[in-house]
């Protein structure tokens, strides 16, 4: 699953969270979290707790194809 780099960090500036704070408060090592936020695909685990320490749903969060 791919997130779109908009969305996310749009997610994250409403949530006061940057690239630091996020990995703290999903419980997940900075570098996933990196590959996330740059475009590359994760696991839906990882997409939904990174949406669920900004509380959204994961669905806001995917690229649209």
């Amino acid at each position: 699953m791919k997130a779109d780099r908009k969305k996310l960090e749009l997610a994250m500036a409403r949530a006061c969270m940057n690239s630091a704070d996020l990995p703290v408060a999903a419980g997940l090592p900075r570098p996933t979290v990196q590959n996330a936020i740059v475009g590359k695909g994760v696991r839906p685990a990882t997409l939904g707790r990174i949406a669920k320490a900004l509380g959204v749903d994961p669905a806001e969060l995917l690229e649209e194809v």
